[in-house]
């Protein structure tokens, strides 16, 4: 039940955020951070009482706790890493998959209609960086925090960062509608980019046993895909 509320919870403000009539505008912003931090906040207050969002390491294990936010050295040259990659991967799906001139490029152009137009952004870059950490940092709690705990009480540590990818994709779904277009159709645009990342970040919060690898790798992922080198149109 609790999954469920949490993917429907996340479909909800996906599929009201991504609507053309919130196009470049704050009410974008709102339907599409307000829901998952909302959700971030109760899994930091439940992952507190139950000691795992931060531990302190003993004298034994040399200083190094292994709870979410625990820090580690190494973890934001991971997370850079992982970044990279993941650019690499969606600079290739924009390539060969909705190549320049297609009818597909048109996803990709909707999907930055919905941003908004960088010049706004570029005067209000403070603003657009908050954003951008606090949605980062509320999704890893989500997604590769609360919801991997839950999964991990009925299919285990092994697989349940992979069903998380997939619940998190599957949370992106309404706006395959949304932010269809009249001539390609569909967009399966973003439930794509969620399965790949959600993929990504889930495996980096199993093998560290900690979010902030995923954090960092998050923001300098959004950071650059909104910001520095847009897929579509002008960059910052």
């Amino acid at each position: 039940m609790y999954l469920a509320a949490i993917v429907v919870a996340v479909a909800t403000g996906s599929h009201f955020a991504f609507q053309l009539v919130r196009a470049g505008g704050p009410g974008f912003a709102l339907w599409f951070v307000l829901p998952t931090l909302v959700i971030a906040i109760i899994g930091a207050v439940r992952a507190h009482r139950e000691g795992s969002l931060y531990r302190r390491a003993s004298f034994d294990e040399g200083g190094a706790g292994a709870g979410w936010l625990n820090v580690r050295s190494g973890d934001f040259t991971r997370g850079f890493a992982a970044a990279g990659l993941l650019f690499g991967g969606a600079y290739a799906l924009m390539r060969f998959v909705a190549p320049q001139g297609s009818d597909r490029e048109s996803w990709i152009a909707r999907f930055y209609l919905q941003i908004g137009d960088p010049t706004p952004l570029r005067k209000h870059v403070v603003m657009v960086v908050f954003v951008i950490v606090v949605m980062a940092a509320a999704e890893e709690l989500v997604w590769r925090g609360l919801v991997i705990s839950l999964l991990e009480e009925h299919v285990g540590s092994s697989r349940a960062w992979v069903w998380a990818a997939v619940l998190y994709a599957v949370a992106h779904l309404p706006t395959v509608w949304a932010l269809r277009d009249p001539i390609a159709g569909l967009n399966p645009l973003l439930p794509i980019a969620a399965l790949a990342s959600g993929l990504v970040w889930g495996f980096m919060a199993w093998r560290f046993e900690r979010l902030l690898p995923g954090i960092f790798s998050h923001i300098l992922f959004a950071w650059t895909v909104l910001m520095m080198f847009r897929l579509w149109g002008p960059s910052i």
